[in-house]
């Protein structure tokens, strides 16, 4: 169902990971993703997924929130399989039918980036479960400020992605009240072909569309009446401070890193 779908959600807590700087967690969220995309065996994505879950259960984040978070990409992770098991060319192919073939080199690369893609969703997910969007705002502005110095509009890009972000989860649900709306109309949205499963989009898009603009509008006028003007002068009920709990989760993705590494220069490791 689409209502399954967490893109964007936040979940209150107050373990370790809620407590940490947004600003440390950004950045230890991207070294996550260089680890992910450095690593060269199986070993490596294992050890760095398992990290991931590990951060999960600190967190207090239930686990069926990485299956909930999986499922809006299945589609692209079974299309990007498709396309290694078929482009993915070795020595003796394991199967062969007119002018399909299947080697084992495009097998294990098709498992290593299903395997890439999921740790990657897991973690880019965490950062979202345990940081408000108040505080992404926050950490994404103090990040990108040195780029004020050559008049950058670092706090409406902030302001602008953490919207977009945090509006996620209201228009999941809003589809799918027009969707339960429309199916009690007598709409059919799930049987017939490609076209007619396009076709049966539109009363879905176009309400969705109108009441998005809404939404926005509704949302300007209020940050008008509270006299939003943008970032200069406004100051900040929480002042981000980095704690040593901060530099410890540094010095363990680090220490991941480096194992990474090692992994990737010993050609034994799987």
């Amino acid at each position: 169902m689409i209502k399954d779908i967490t893109i964007g959600q936040y979940f209150p807590g107050n373990s370790v990971i809620h407590r940490m700087d947004p600003r440390a967690k950004m950045l230890l969220d991207i070294l996550y993703l260089v680890i992910l995309f450095t690593a060269k065996s199986f070993t490596g994505l294992l050890i760095a997924t398992l990290f991931m879950i590990l951060c999960y259960i600190v967190a207090n984040v239930k686990l069926i929130m990485i299956l909930k978070s999986i499922k809006p990409i299945l589609p692209l992770m079974l299309f990007t399989a498709i396309l290694n098991l078929l482009f993915i060319k070795g020595e003796t192919p394991m199967f062969h039918w007119w002018i399909i073939s299947v080697y084992p080199e495009g097998i294990r690369t098709s498992l290593f980036m299903i395997l890439r893609i999921l740790a990657l969703i897991i973690g880019m997910s965490l950062l979202t479960y345990t940081t408000s969007p108040i505080m992404l705002t926050d950490a994404i502005e103090r990040l990108l400020s040195p780029l004020k110095k050559v008049h950058f509009p670092v706090h409406e890009l902030a302001m602008m992605m953490t919207i977009a972000l945090r509006f996620i989860p209201t228009l999941v649900e809003e589809t799918d009240k027009i969707m339960s709306a429309q199916k009690a109309r007598g709409a059919n949205l799930e049987s017939g072909g490609i076209i007619q499963k396009a076709k049966s989009l539109i009363p879905i898009l176009v309400p969705l569309f109108v009441s998005s603009f809404k939404r926005a509008n509704e949302l300007a006028t209020a940050m008008e009446c509270r006299c939003y003007h943008g970032g200069d002068g406004r100051t900040r009920l929480r002042q981000l401070k980095t704690a040593p709990r901060d530099y410890l989760a540094a010095a363990v993705m680090i220490l991941l890193f480096a194992g990474i590494i090692v992994m990737n220069c010993n050609p034994l490791i799987p």
